[in-house]
Formats: C-alpha cells, sequence, structure tokens
C-alpha cells in the first residue's frame, strides 16, 4: 500500500480543501476535495456470531469505501460483549482483519437482556462506551443503576430508546402509508417516551448520555429542552432519516429499519435539529443482513439497512447541494462531532479524496459489504471516494481491486 505523510487537510477553521493531488495519481484535471476521515458512532459489523451477515475486514472495507477511518460497533453478537471474556474475540478480529480504526461498545447488561447490569468496570478499559443496542432498556431503576455506575466510570451511554409494551407488532411508522396499506405500525411514542424518561435520568446521575438513531419530532424537541437544561447529553440521527420519510416506501425488505421511516413532519424536524444544533452528528446504523433475511418484504424481513458506502453521497447531494448546511457542517457532523464526544482522537495523516464532480446511480452490487440491502438503491448522486488513508497508509483506492 502506498503511504502519505506530512499531510494537512483542512484549514484552520475547519474548511475542506480544493485543489489538485497530482501526487496521489489522480486525474490533475480535476478539482478534488480533501476531507478528514470520516467517524461512525455507530456500526453494526456482526463478528463475531453472524459473520455471514457481515465481518471486521468486510465492514471496514466498506467505510473505507466510504471515506471513514474510524468507527463504533455494537454488540449485539454472539457472545454479547458484557465481560471482558466475550469481548476477546471481538478484539482479535479487529486486531487481525481491521482496515480502519474500530472501536468496540461494551454490552449495558448481561445478554443485552436488561435483567442485570453488565460487568462494566471490567470491560471500561477495553470499550468506546456502553449500549444494548438493538434492544431498548425497560426498566426505570436498571437504567439509574447503569447511569450511576457509567457516571462513575467516566463512560457513555449510547441508547436504543423504545419502549416494548407500545410496539404491538408493528414493524413500520404507524402512519399514512402503514394506514394505506394494511401494515402495522410502530408508533412514536415507543421511542420519545424512553427518551423523556433517560434524560431525567441523566439529570439525576449526571451521566454522559447519547441517544442513538433519533427519527421524530418528539425526540429532536425533548433533546433540545435537554440541552438547554443543562444535561449532559447528544444525539445522531441517520441519513435515511433526513433524506426519506414513510411516503418514500415501497414494499421491500430495503426499506425496513429500526426506527422506521417516519412521517415527513418528522423529517423536517430532523432538519431543523440539524441546522440549530440539537442534532449533534450523523451516524448510518450500518445493519448488514443476508440478501434471504432481507427478501421478505415489508412485514417478513429484518430490521436494518447498509450505509457506510451511500453517506456522504446521498447527504452531499441532498443537503449540501440543495443548500441546505453547508459541506463544512456535514464534515463536522460526520467526523469532528462524532470524535469529541466520544474521545476519540483525530488521526495524523488520515483523510479521504473525494470527486464532486462525478455523477452516479447507487449500486449496490459494487458494494463492499455483505450487505446490499438500502433504500438509497438506484438514487442518483454526486460525489465519489477516490481514496481513503488511514495514518498514512492507503485503505481505499476507487477502481483498485482488492
Amino acid at each position: 500500500m502506498a503511504a502519505y505523510t506530512g499531510m494537512t487537510v483542512g484549514t484552520p477553521d475547519g474548511s475542506p480543501v480544493f485543489f489538485r493531488p497530482d501526487m496521489w495519481m489522480l486525474d490533475s484535471a480535476k478539482q478534488y476535495i480533501v476531507l478528514p476521515g470520516f467517524c461512525d458512532v455507530h456500526v453494526h459489523f456482526r463478528e463475531p456470531g453472524f459473520s455471514y451477515k457481515e465481518t471486521v475486514r468486510t465492514g471496514t472495507a466498506a467505510a473505507a469505501r466510504g471515506g471513514y477511518t474510524a468507527v463504533c460497533t455494537m454488540p449485539n453478537l454472539n457472545p454479547v460483549p458484557d465481560r471482558a471474556e466475550n469481548l476477546r474475540p471481538q478484539l482479535e478480529a479487529i486486531r487481525n482483519t481491521a482496515l480502519i480504526g474500530v472501536y468496540p461498545y461494551g454490552a449495558l447488561t448481561v445478554g443485552e437482556k436488561g435483567e442485570r447490569p453488565a460487568a462494566l468496570e471490567e470491560l471500561a478499559p477495553s470499550v468506546i462506551a456502553f449500549s444494548d443496542d438493538g434492544k431498548g432498556v425497560q426498566s426505570e431503576s436498571m437504567m439509574r443503576e447503569l447511569m450511576t455506575e457509567a457516571k462513575r466510570l467516566g463512560k457513555i451511554i449510547a441508547a436504543h430508546c423504545e419502549d416494548n409494551s407500545l410496539l404491538r407488532g408493528g414493524y413500520i411508522h404507524d402512519g399514512a402509508y402503514a394506514k394505506a396499506h394494511g401494515h402495522r405500525g410502530i408508533c412514536s411514542e415507543s421511542e420519545w417516551g424512553p427518551i423523556a424518561r433517560d434524560l431525567k435520568l441523566a439529570k439525576e446521575t449526571g451521566c454522559a448520555y447519547h441517544v442513538c438513531h433519533i427519527s421524530c419530532r418528539e425526540s429532536v424537541e425533548l433533546i433540545r429542552r435537554a440541552k438547554a437544561d443543562g444535561v449532559d447529553v447528544t444525539c445522531e440521527t441517520g441519513p435515511h432519516y433526513l433524506l426519506m420519510d414513510d411516503s418514500d416506501l415501497e414494499e421491500d425488505g430495503r426499506f425496513k429499519m429500526n426506527p422506521p421511516l417516519r412521517s415527513p413532519e418528522d423529517r423536517e424536524a430532523l432538519l431543523e435539529g440539524l441546522t440549530d444544533g440539537t442534532v449533534d452528528m450523523i451516524a448510518t446504523d450500518h445493519a448488514p443482513h443476508s440478501a434471504e433475511e432481507k427478501a421478505r418484504g415489508l412485514q417478513g424481513s429484518a430490521f436494518g439497512v447498509v450505509g457506510l458506502e451511500t453517506a456522504f453521497p446521498v447527504l452531499y447531494t441532498g443537503l449540501v447541494k440543495t443548500g441546505v448546511i453547508t459541506l463544512t457542517r456535514l464534515t463536522e457532523l460526520m467526523a469532528g462531532a462524532p470524535r469529541r464526544r466520544f474521545g476519540i482522537p483525530e488521526e495524523k495523516n488520515s483523510f479521504s479524496v473525494w470527486d464532486p464532480g462525478a455523477e452516479y446511480e447507487i449500486d449496490p452490487g459494487e458494494f463492499l459489504s455483505k450487505g446490499r440491502a438500502t433504500p438509497f438503491e438506484d438514487r442518483k448522486v454526486s460525489g465519489r471516494c477516490m481514496l481513503t488513508v488511514r495514518e498514512g497508509q492507503e485503505v481505499y483506492r476507487y477502481g483498485k481491486a482488492d
């Protein structure tokens, strides 16, 4: 692999750099954007336990293709990393096969069952934060205990907020599409109800609290108020929640994720939160499944879509080129803010090079991830990653065989 040293990415105010990098053997007639390596604090690489869906190797290859040089992996694995012994297989896979920086989460509760606290103190030195992602902690007293311990350990709790008692077998948003097509819906309160509870507990305990993948307008408003009240809270949302809503749904498993695509009004509230600073960062919730698991329509398919290879192009096209936010703001949402909040260091000589003029349709057949299910399939976008470098080492180059 080629080595790159002594690179400076960005100007003192954080603005991207535009120039022609002949030294990288790219087309000298084009002007490229050089950006810091992105950081995604919410991905699923499925190893150990579900390597048929994704591995650390394929997941980090996909991340590098998307311009990422750091990711944080969620703990819904087998074994669940709820103690040091169960974390070791993942750490070994990361050490031996990762192409970029991978920072694992530790589970909040044993087996992510919400019944007993995981060995948080034992895990703390080796994990980036704690989460039971994929499952909400149902008990208020359990969450209070977990927050108290996380505060003592100086660790963030990243919460998947979902009240199981309100799900009622739903699998898409309880909105216009569900009603028109006879589907069972998931109400927004199943998300914002637990957020309201946890914000109260975060204020009480002083725990650093991060809300995963918010999707509805009530969640935005609750977090906005909590920040004004001094609660130590941040949140993320995903590209699909910012660029799509339930009016875009089709009878296809590639549109099924949890939380679901909400209403157009919810999407507008998320965009407002993005522009006023309530929404701190964008994370993909990259969640690969096998083709069979995603081929059973909206009702029968597994929850989850992939996003690492499409995030920047769809956001650049849908938000920057349309004037919703600036490129500098998008870079902050995808690189600066997640690193600062989770204490992930800026890597030296790490960056991605983009051709902003490249126009193409998203083709899942080109993905390096094992997962192919994306709601952005066939969407026309601008912006192609030409090169990703981490710590001076080339980890992705467009057109180069793996």
